[in-house]
Formats: C-alpha cells, structure tokens, sequence
C-alpha cells in the first residue's frame, strides 16, 4: 500500500477562506479503486487519476454535468452547447443577445421531448442574457446556476466580437471595445466560474475558444486586433491552468480555422473571392461546418481529456501545417 503525501490548501472566495487537504500524486504510481475506498488517495482535488475510468463510454460520460457556454446564443457557441446537451449535460448559455436564435429552441424542444420519453438523464438546455464584461452580472448569474445544482462543472468560452479594418483605420475606442469582450471578458468569465467551482469544491474543465489565428495572419482578412485578442487566449489558458490545476481545474484553448458560421458568411458577402482563398489554404480544401466541433467540445469537457490542461488544441483542416 502506498504512502499518503498530503499537502493543506487555503484559497479565498468572496472573502471567505477555505482550507481542504489535496492528496499529492505518488510519483511513479497510479492510486487503485481499493487504495482510494482505504483512504489512500481522499480528498476533494486529489491531483491522482480518476478511477474505474478505463472505457471510454465512461470517459466521455458528461450525463448531469453542469456547463456554461458563453457566446451560446448563435454560432459556434450554440452548436457546442447543442453537443453537450446531446451528450446529457445541463448547459446555460449566456449570450448579449435578447433572445437566442430558433436554433435554441429547437435543441430545447428535442431535449424536453427525450425528457418526456423517459430518457435518462436527456439533457437540457437554458438561456441568460448578459454580457461578459458585466461582471457584477456574470457574478449574479454564476452563483444563482451553482446554487441550484450545488455544483459547476465547467465552461467554454466562445464569446467574442470581430472587426474587419485596415490596421491604421483602427481607433483607440475600437481597440478597446474587441479586448474588452474578447479578452477581459472570457477572463471575468472564467474567473467567475472557477470561483463557484472552488466554492462547491468542484473538479472540471474551462475551455476558451481561440483560433487557428493565433498562430498565423488570415490572408485576405485584415482583423489585427481580432486575431491578437484571440492569441491572448492562449497564454491565459496557459496561465490559468498552471493557477488552478491543484484544485482540479482544467484549463485549454480550442484554436478552430474557418468555420462557416453567421459573421463567416458575412464576410464573404463582403469580399466574393475570400470563400475560394481560405478552401485552397487548408489541406482538406473545404471549410468546417460548426457542428464538427460537437465532439471536440464534449471531449474537452469530459474525463477523456482528464490528462490535458494548458494545451492549444488546434483544429484547422491542416491550414497552419503546411
């Protein structure tokens, strides 16, 4: 029987302090269930592996799970958010937006529907409207979601706002404005929800939606300030995961290339031979559909990426490998 290494935490939230007993992974060993059931690896953030999670079923079961999706009222964010519920997640999505997209209802009539079957544990979906640089909201919102389930599993953050210019037509106001939602904000959100997560002791998983851009110029898309808003997400999840991997938190950038969502087509609408410039840029020579991303999202947020944290997790149809 291994030793049990032991170290006390303190963190503070909202004021209050509080101090729990995080077993240390014995090196060069993995804890068993029995070790676990005799006391060996306790604890609420015990950094060992999970146990009993040897099929992947299992691994990808994210049935009862609670999840924040910002920027879930359209696009990328909904269509992750729809995965997760079809997956049987509990999944809020926040959105500036009055009302999301009848997309939403749809994924939550099919959701009601499953639950009115009978379907075990089917999944649901909700929606708040905010904005992510209202933090004292963000706050509000937070806690009234962990409150009611007396528990916060994870996020993904895929809010953001772009904006097409030449770099010298940008203003000091414009700057601000994209750093303020694509930046401040999926970093307010994510700390709002880490905090509810240490406050109901719970171990999970922050996804930030990034970009392939992050790593390389979009040809033919002048969008400096976007694509550098974008790339920040990538030191943060860095960051953050370095921060709170103690307490079982998990933090990793999803870096997609060129999915045709709403603001996608607009851009097109704009610019008529940009399509057919960003298909013969990527190895698959096509563009993703936002409904590919349903199981990297469920991954990310599930124990099968239990292993993963501070990682960029590019999915580009082989644009940035050429």
């Amino acid at each position: 029987m291994l030793p049990s290494i032991k170290n006390n935490i303190g963190v503070q939230v909202d004021g209050t302090s509080i101090s729990y007993d995080v077993d240390l992974f014995h090196q060069g060993s993995i804890y068993s269930t029995e070790e676990q059931e005799n006391g060996i690896a306790t604890g609420k953030y015990a950094t060992k592996p999970t146990p009993a999670l040897h099929n992947v079923q299992e691994q990808f079961n994210i049935q009862g799970k609670v999840f924040l999706v910002t920027g879930g009222g359209q696009g990328l964010g909904l269509t992750m958010a729809e995965g997760l519920v079809e997956s049987g997640a509990i999944v809020y999505c926040l959105d500036r937006r009055e009302n999301p997209i009848a997309d939403f209802y749809t994924v939550q009539n099919v959701a009601k529907e499953l639950a009115s079957r009978g379907s075990r544990n089917p999944g649901s979906i909700h929606y708040r409207q905010v904005d992510v640089h209202e933090v004292a909201e963000l706050e509000r919102i937070t806690s009234e979601i962990a409150h009611t389930h007396h528990h916060i599993d994870g996020l993904v953050a895929a809010a953001a706002i772009p904006q097409v210019n030449p770099a010298i037509d940008y203003t000091a106001a414009d700057v601000g404005r994209m750093m303020d939602i694509n930046l401040t904000g999926v970093f307010m959100t994510a700390t709002a929800v880490a905090r509810r997560m240490l406050e109901y002791q719970c171990k999970g998983s922050i996804v930030l939606v990034a970009s392939m851009s992050d790593f390389v110029a979009n040809k033919g898309l002048l969008s400096s300030i976007y694509n550098s808003s974008k790339a920040a997400l990538v030191q943060l999840a860095r960051n953050l995961a370095m921060e709170w991997g103690k307490y079982g938190i998990r933090v990793n950038s999803l870096c997609p290339g060129h999915i045709v969502t709403p603001t996608v087509r607009d851009n097109f609408w704009e610019n008529l031979e940009l399509e057919g410039k960003w298909k013969a840029q990527n190895m698959l020579q096509r563009l993703a559909s936002p409904e590919e991303f349903k199981g990297v999202g469920v991954f990310l947020c599930s124990q099968a990426s239990s292993y993963m944290t501070g990682s960029a997790l590019v999915i580009d149809g082989g644009h940035t490998a050429w």
